[in-house]
Parts: structure tokens; sequence; C-alpha cells
């Protein structure tokens, strides 16, 4: 399987949204296998691990890098990554820490490469969505991206990554490369900014 073989979507959220809870669904047997999958060389491991996790992925880079353009390229970096990376995989102890991290990894990456912004607003890009019937969702789902936006880049990752990727203190700290208590320092200090926000901000 080599990295010049890998054909991903150009933009994730096209399977479901950027964070689609149907997405990164999959049991610890499923991870394993997929990865067994991956280092024995089948294909249909790595389109198996894009459907059901790209949407975590762009998710996860978008908060972090505040850019859909950005985070797109980073969904296909880190699968390019994982393609040529394929037969070491059976060696990894926890798939999805390590997928994550991949993607925290890439994301940062990307961020320091493009210091100034090159897209919209951080309050144009879809941190949240909600149901377009529902219209009062839909302007809640609005407000809370705008106001996301002003959290710094590791708070807003550490809210996305313990609310959306249903992640542990612990996991969001071998994510981040960072101590369990910086992590949840992190996440505890996003929630508080936020909360202040929601009150304060029209």
């Amino acid at each position: 399987m080599g990295a010049d073989r890998i054909a991903v979507a150009r933009d994730p959220g096209e399977r479901g949204g950027p964070v689609s809870h149907a997405q990164g669904g999959l049991g610890a047997d499923d991870w394993r296998r997929i990865f067994a999958g991956l280092a024995d060389g089948d294909e249909r491991a790595l389109e198996a691990l894009y459907r059901a996790t790209a949407g975590r992925v762009f998710g996860l880079a978008l908060w972090r890098t505040g850019s859909v353009e950005d985070a797109c390229d980073v969904v296909q970096e880190v699968f390019v990554r994982v393609a040529g990376q394929a037969r070491r995989l059976s060696r990894v102890a926890d798939p999805r820490g390590w997928l994550l991290g991949l993607a925290h990894h890439v994301a940062v990456d990307t961020v320091r490469r493009r210091r100034r912004q090159r897209e919209a607003p951080l309050d144009e890009a879809p941190f949240l969505t909600a149901p377009e019937h529902d219209s009062a969702r839909l302007v809640d789902a609005q407000r809370v991206t705008r106001l996301l936006g002003h959290l710094p880049p590791a708070q807003r990752e550490a809210v996305y990554l313990k609310h959306y990727a249903d992640c542990t203190f612990a996991e969001i700290g071998a994510i981040a490369g960072v101590p369990t208590f910086t992590a949840a320092s992190r996440y505890r200090l996003g929630i508080d900014r936020l909360r202040r926000l929601l009150e304060t901000t029209p």
C-alpha cells in the first residue's frame, strides 16, 4: 500500500460534517482489526478507517487551525502518512490515540507554517452544526461557533477532544503531548471562558 495510491475526499465534511458523532464510533476491536489490516497491506482497511474517522480528524484539525482549507489539508496529510506507515501499525497499542495524536501534530505543524489566516474568519468556520430545520438550534450553534473562535487553540482543541472525540484527560494529554493535569486545565479554562462569553456576549 503506497502513499501515492491513497484517494481521499477534498472535504471530509461531505461525509457527515466536521463534528459528526456518527463517525469515529469504532470499538477497540474495530480499531485493532483495521490497523492489522493496514499492516497486512489491505487497502480496504484504509478506506474503512477513512470512512469512520475522517470527520473526527477534520473536526480536530479545524478546531486547532481555525481554517477549513487547512483542516482539509491536514486530513489529506494524515491519511497519506497512515498509508506510508501502514506496515508498522500492527505495533500500535492505542490506534485511536495514535491517529488523533498524528492529526494533532500535523495540525500544529500546519499552524506553524501558516502564521496568518488565509481563510474566512473563525466565526464563519463550522465548529458546530445543527439541524437546518431547527432554526433556534441553528442560531445557538452559530453563536457558540463564533464564541469558540475566541478560545486559544489549545483550549479549543481540549474542548473538542473531550466533547466530540470522547477522550479522557489522560488521552488528551497523550495526544497533545502534555501532562494529564495540563490537558484537564486547558479544558476547564476553555469551558470557563466559553461560559463567560456566553453570559456576556450577545
